[in-house]
């Protein structure tokens, strides 16, 4: 069954912002929020094997962890953009699957099934480890049990939630990397740069907050 929000009502109006909410809400549920902090990691961790693979370089193996971390190592490639891509890949992924989410509910579907069909090939070509299996299943599941709802506002409406909690995650997730101990995507460049790792970190954290804003003024 398809249905639709009213273009009078007040959830029309301020949907944006009470998705965006409702993510933020959710992000601080223990338990709950953990599948969904997945998710974050599995797109931050693929954005690094795509830079890999679109540079000439290629992917060794994807790791996801029970606490939300993750590791994808390569091969070859660009240093720079591998290091640079993982967050602001993370944000590029957030807004794209709420812009597609929001545009038609049958795009939502086709959306759906293309991550779908990302998680399948990460589990087939680059997953190695018994943790990492189990927590993409979790997440493939989560992708293919929204089919099973037969009013599309409610798949429409929960990929826009999982789109914005990728892209709240994407925004908080650099600050961790502030810990004194020079290591991660923030370190890696800046030993490639020579520019401090508070630079990237804030770079980072303004593509977050610009893709905010982007799909504020958008309104898809």
């Amino acid at each position: 069954m398809q249905d639709k929000i009213p273009s009078n009502s007040f959830f029309y109006k301020y949907r944006f912002w009470i998705i965006l909410l409702s993510a933020a809400l959710l992000l601080e549920i223990p338990f709950l929020s953990i599948p969904l902090k997945w998710f974050e990691s599995y797109f931050h961790e693929i954005s690094h094997g795509l830079a890999a693979l679109l540079t000439g370089g290629s992917i060794v193996k994807i790791q996801l962890f029970p606490n939300g971390a993750g590791l994808c190592t390569t091969r070859g490639g660009s240093n720079f953009l591998i290091s640079f891509f993982g967050y602001a890949g993370a944000v590029f992924w957030g807004v794209v699957i709420y812009w597609f989410a929001s545009m038609h509910q049958r795009l939502a579907q086709i959306f759906s099934v293309i991550i779908a069909i990302l998680l399948i090939s990460t589990i087939v070509f680059w997953v190695r480890d018994l943790f990492s299996f189990v927590i993409m299943a979790v997440l493939l599941s989560m992708t293919l049990l929204k089919f099973k709802l037969q009013n599309l506002l409610y798949f429409q409406l929960s990929l826009q939630l999982i789109g914005a909690t990728i892209l709240l995650n994407s925004i908080k997730s650099p600050w961790y990397l502030i810990d004194g101990r020079s290591l991660g995507d923030g370190a890696a460049l800046a030993n490639i740069t020579t520019l401090p790792e508070l630079v990237w970190v804030c770079i980072w954290f303004a593509l977050g907050v610009l893709g905010i804003f982007f799909l504020a003024r958008a309104k898809p």
